[in-house]
């Protein structure tokens, strides 16, 4: 039979049961990277998906170049993720509430925020005042996308301003941090949420502790932006086992809606 290993304890693991067990190791309970799809599925109700924006596809407006062009990555990316940007959004009903949904996907260029991802957060939280649902969004990224210059930047301004309009509408919303959260999505429209979630061990922080050392050329304490010290800090409400992600969701929606 097929066996894995743990990225954290390095102890196998028998596929069957990581995959029953939603990709949480159970000698450790590391959890593991999750697509949007696979989120989708354990949190919403069964065909009750809707998805819009699809439409909505990123363009090398600046015709940047690194290593290779940013339409190559954006190929890249499409056949690596099989989705055709970093972020699905649409209408769904969890435990039979109806609710709007954003759930992003680090196998996208990591999650990175550019301007579609910015410009379907737009049509989510507008989406959600039009029809009065609670929104909720999954976070996992690596930052804003820097193959858009200032137009991944912006993006930040953008999505902030969206949830202001949310909270004007006395409509909740909910945040599920996952690992990782980082950049300019740290610090935009996930630290803005009514209640932060967060998955165990999850890195969640502007810049990375790497690179942060690099920069004050100081060491930083060993659990620098993971969960545990986060909620300690005040940065989330709560963590979460990723089994019990969607039981809490529930329990918000009653006691917000």
């Amino acid at each position: 039979m097929e066996k894995i290993f743990c990225k954290k304890c390095k102890k196998e693991i028998d596929a069957e049961e990581y995959i029953r067990n939603l990709k949480v190791c159970s000698y450790c309970n590391f959890h593991d990277y999750m697509s949007a799809r696979e989120r989708l599925q354990i949190t919403v109700d069964e065909g009750s998906f809707k998805e819009f924006a699809v439409e909505i596809n990123s363009v090398d407006s600046l015709n940047f170049y690194d290593v290779k062009a940013y339409k190559d990555r954006l190929a890249e990316a499409k056949i690596k993720s099989g989705l055709n940007e970093a972020i699905i959004t649409g209408e769904a009903r969890l435990a039979g509430n109806k609710v709007s949904i954003g759930v992003m996907d680090f196998n996208f260029m990591g999650g990175s925020m550019g301007s579609v991802v910015g410009e379907r957060i737009k049509i989510l939280a507008d989406n959600s005042i039009a029809n009065k649902e609670p929104l909720i969004i999954f976070a996992a990224s690596g930052g804003a996308r820097m193959q858009e210059g200032i137009l991944s930047l912006m993006q930040m301004a953008k999505t902030v301003s969206c949830i202001n309009r949310i909270n004007e509408a006395k409509i909740p919303y909910f945040c599920v941090i996952t690992n990782p959260t980082t950049g300019g999505v740290s610090a935009s429209f996930s630290t803005v949420a009514d209640i932060i979630l967060s998955e165990p061990g999850a890195l969640f922080c502007f810049a990375g502790p790497r690179v942060v050392e690099q920069t004050i050329k100081k060491s930083v304490p060993a659990d620098f932006g993971l969960a545990d010290r986060n909620l300690k800090n005040g940065q989330i409400d709560m963590i979460v086992n990723r089994r019990e992600v969607k039981p809490t969701l529930e329990k918000l929606l009653r006691l917000f809606t």
